[in-house]
């Protein structure tokens, strides 16, 4: 797969850089002395994202097992729970008008709709971890993506790619759980987002997990690292 990165961004492979082009807290609230303080170095956001079946569930999942001391970000939707599910721990759940009313006042930091139902990131939870230093993780898609880089600049963005297309594609068939109707949208949607890659500041290909999250934590942990938005990105490892 030719590489896509952003003149200058870094792109991993197993956690080796080549040289390119959490608890639950209530959604409400939206203190500014956070916003004022979410740049300072350590206190960045990272945003995690990357075509349907690459792997970011699994990373995020061992992400947290290795490393409990980063906070993730928990949604709110307008989906009903599922059985097993609690609300503040998979999802913040809420019904239309609550959603409405946080789109309104500015709570959510980004948000979309996804067959039917609305999905959001709070913004205040967000940005008390933050001013108070702690590492914060975002998974989300490449519209929600997007959102954060218009709204929270500072952030930083990365894009999880499969090894190869050929392999992505495996990845969704081998689930076996969906129609091939299903698998066909999501393969048109996966090429969508692979081609965003170049819009991210760092690439990282999901040849292995433990690699990936060694490589993704060093970032969360020195943002000195990476390419600030707006700024000529540093060069990656060799």
């Amino acid at each position: 797969m030719a590489g896509t990165s952003r003149p200058g961004a870094s792109r991993v492979q197993g956690g080796t850089a080549e040289s390119g082009s959490g608890g639950s807290t209530s959604p409400a609230g939206s203190p500014e002395e956070a916003r004022a303080s979410a740049g300072r170095p350590g206190n960045r956001l990272t945003v995690l994202s990357g075509p349907s079946g690459v792997g970011k569930s699994t990373v995020v999942a061992e992400l947290r097992r290795a490393h409990p001391e980063v906070w993730l970000s928990v949604s709110v939707t307008t989906r009903k729970p599922r059985p097993g599910e609690t609300h503040g721990v998979e999802y913040f759940f809420a019904d239309g008008e609550e959603f409405d009313r946080l789109v309104a006042s500015g709570g959510l930091l980004e948000w979309a709709e996804f067959a039917g139902n609305r999905y959001g990131t709070p913004r205040a939870p967000l940005e008390e971890k933050l001013a108070a230093g702690v590492p914060a993780l975002l998974e989300i898609d490449l519209q929600g993506a997007r959102q954060v880089r218009a709204s929270m600049p500072e952030a930083l963005l990365v894009f999880l790619a499969p090894p190869s297309w050929e392999e992505l594609e495996k990845r969704l068939r081998g689930r076996g759980t969906e129609p091939e109707d299903v698998i066909a949208r999501r393969l048109a949607a996966g090429r969508v987002e692979m081609a965003a890659e170049k819009e991210f500041d760092v690439t990282l290909v999901n040849t292995s997990v433990q690699d990936v999250c060694h490589r993704l934590i060093t970032l969360m942990a020195d943002d000195s690292e990476a390419p600030r938005p707006g700024q000529p990105p540093s060069q990656g490892e060799h």
